[in-house]
């Protein structure tokens, strides 16, 4: 009986050490993705900056688009989240970078850096990601994207200036490549409408960055415009 059992233990084990090797051969990895955002277009050479110094703050979102799986919904109130297909990097960090050198290349500040709550700028851009995921119609696919963002004066706290850019499209690639080409298309159309209104809000309070009219900064004539 002894023998038995120790037989059967044996036996027992390497059955489960087998089972074991054969599911670590199935283990599967997540792919990780990247927005894949289009450069700015330059500025004209030799034009001069017009508006004050910027800093941007990194870009906020809400929680489910901040855990690194690319999201997608079934319904206007169900989410679902694609377990194996990730984000290489936070998207909020990605659109940020962008929005800066999009306020870089246009060259009409006097500087555009990322916040870091040292230095003392004219204005401060504050935004969230309010759309980035696939939205599933039927049998059509679509990618919702969302961006929004308001400028603050430094000095005065008042809002100078807030707006929203969103883009829907239509998705011809059905496959998670397809899905994240056109998230990084759309996006770099946000970036861009999302910048020009707020350039086009403040230009025509364009005095030189660091220097007043009548006592009044780049932010204040902003303001009282």
């Amino acid at each position: 009986m002894k023998r038995n059992s120790k037989l059967n233990l044996v036996i027992g084990l390497a059955t489960a050490l087998a089972g074991l090797a054969g599911c670590a051969g199935k283990v599967r990895y997540p792919n990780f993705y990247v927005l894949n955002l289009p450069a700015p277009v330059s500025a004209t050479a030799g034009r001069a900056a017009t508006l004050g110094s910027i800093a941007v703050r990194e870009f906020d979102a809400p929680a489910f688009l901040q855990n690194g799986p690319i999201v997608y919904r079934e319904s206007p109130d169900r989410l679902g989240f694609y377990e194996y297909e990730r984000w290489a990097v936070d998207p909020r960090r990605a659109v940020t970078g962008a929005v800066i050198r999009e306020m870089q290349a246009r060259g009409t500040f006097q500087s555009v850096a990322r916040f870091d709550g040292r230095t003392t700028q004219d204005c401060v851009l504050t935004g969230a990601i309010e759309h980035l995921e696939e939205v599933d119609h039927g049998a059509d696919v679509w990618i919702e994207v969302s961006l929004s963002a308001q400028l603050t004066s430094e000095r005065t706290g008042v809002v100078l200036w807030q707006g929203t850019a969103s883009k829907t499209a239509k998705l011809d690639e059905r496959s998670i490549s397809g899905v994240v080409a056109e998230m990084s298309r759309e996006v770099g159309i946000a970036v861009q409408d999302l910048v020009s209104s707020m350039q086009d809000h403040v230009s025509a309070a364009s005095v030189p960055p660091r220097q007043s009219i009548g006592g009044q900064s780049f932010s204040d004539k902003i303001e009282k415009d």
